[in-house]
């Protein structure tokens, strides 16, 4: 055999081979399925209020094209029977901390470099998701700067997985605030949880920063620290009206809206007063306030389970005697905004407690006073409606994304069903079966 025949044999064994291999991971390659019919016992109504028996979700893509008792069945559709299931939307955290884990919050800004606190950033996502929670709102990332916005995009690149992301990069606080580190040497220049703002200009300046690096809302601290004296719950303003107000007419101006973290009064009067869209932790709500909160639909995100996990979790007797003197206002207030027809989102503050557990806020919520119906009704719509989602998550609709989970027994009954979720699908996309 000449030369010549030589290369063309080579050259054609190689085309042979790279074909066999292309055409083997081609056959090896999971096909697409033009659609999935989901099937269980039961299926939340979550607009009507109802458990529909029984319950089927026909998905095509990443949109919902059916849901109630009986769907249609295309040929091509693949069947899962979840069995003695409830479907219904996925959950959303209202209130959210993917930079941080059990720990001191201020000795992780120290001690831990931005890049692994990414990491564990994209591992609480993907817990938060496992646990049914298919959209979310990060309250800030503690001194990670606008390092959320590289998380958001991996999830919606399908890089990682993790919920749908509503983003802030860092809350924002006056110098020596609520998040400013203290109680280290000065001398060492300890970077703060936040970003510095004093007054109304400096406020737009940073929030145009954010903006710039991706941030999809503002986070401010508008009150801190938080004290009970002679029974009596006090707390310290740290903006006044005209200079939320400034910051919330800025957001306005793009098309983004901004969020406090506002315990008690004044501050969350100046909040409700300024339009903001959600007052975070609410542990104290004067008349007006309420008034107003229900007139112009701001939220109160209660975020119970953070206080009951500071109280158990104190340092010290004094502390934790402390913690649940606080929590127990907290408890006689919300029954007081639950009353006055505040509206509610759910919100958890997880991060300092384990991230995937939050759904122990819904069922505290539903001990303190509310309806399991009201707290899912509070979670899905209004939570849908605070993170910009409304008509497209929090139901199942058909046009909406097929966000589903299915939990054992029946929530409106027993609350405490949504801390068992046993699949997920978020986007058409099995996560968890």
């Amino acid at each position: 055999m000449n030369k010549t025949r030589v290369s063309l044999f080579i050259m054609w064994f190689l085309l042979f081979a790279l074909a066999q291999v292309a055409g083997a991971q081609a056959g090896s390659q999971p096909q697409p399925v033009k659609s999935i019919m989901l099937r269980a016992a039961r299926m939340l109504d979550i607009k009507n209020g109802r458990i529909v028996k029984p319950g089927e979700v026909l998905v095509r893509g990443e949109r919902i094209v059916e849901a109630g008792p009986s769907v249609k069945h295309p040929a091509d559709a693949v069947v899962i029977d979840l069995g003695d299931r409830t479907l219904m939307p996925g959950l959303i955290d209202a209130h959210v901390h993917l930079f941080l884990h059990p720990g001191a919050e201020d000795l992780q800004t120290v001690q831990e470099s931005v890049p692994q606190r990414t990491i564990g950033a994209v591992q609480a996502a993907r817990d938060d998701l496992m646990a049914g929670f298919t959209a979310e709102r990060d309250m800030g990332t503690e001194g990670a700067g606008s390092a959320d916005t590289a998380v958001r995009n991996a999830i919606n690149s399908g890089q990682v997985p993790g919920p749908r992301l509503r983003i802030s990069g860092n809350a924002i606080n006056i110098l020596g605030g609520h998040e400013d580190a203290i109680g280290y040497n000065p001398a060492q220049h300890v970077l703060p949880n936040a970003d510095y703002a004093n007054n109304a200009d400096e406020l737009i300046a940073v929030m145009r920063e954010q903006y710039k690096e991706g941030a999809d809302f503002t986070k401010i601290y508008e009150t801190g620290p938080d004290r009970v004296r002679d029974g009596k719950f006090a707390t310290i303003y740290q903006y006044t009206e005209a200079q939320l107000k400034a910051a919330v007419d800025e957001a306005a101006r793009l098309g983004k809206h901004v969020a406090v973290h506002a315990t008690g009064e004044p501050g969350t009067l100046f909040a409700a007063e300024a339009g903001v869209v959600s007052i975070d932790h609410a542990n104290q709500l004067n008349d007006e306030t309420m008034r107003l909160m229900k007139e112009k639909q701001i939220f109160a995100v209660p975020t119970f389970t953070i206080f009951e996990y500071f109280a158990e979790h104190a340092s010290a007797p004094a502390v934790a005697a402390r913690e649940h003197e606080m929590l127990d206002l907290k408890i006689q207030d919300f029954k007081k905004q639950v009353a006055a027809g505040v509206p509610m989102a759910v919100g958890s503050d997880v991060g300092p407690f384990p991230h995937g557990t939050q759904a122990r806020e819904m069922v505290l919520m539903a001990n303190y006073g509310m309806a399991p119906l009201a707290v899912l009704q509070s979670d899905l719509l209004n939570g849908a409606k605070l993170l910009g989602w409304e008509g497209q998550i929090g139901s199942l609709e058909p046009g909406y994304f097929a966000d589903v989970i299915a939990v054992a027994g029946d929530p409106l009954e027993d609350i405490s069903a949504v801390q068992n979720v046993s699949f997920v699908m978020k986007d058409g996309v099995i996560y968890k079966k």
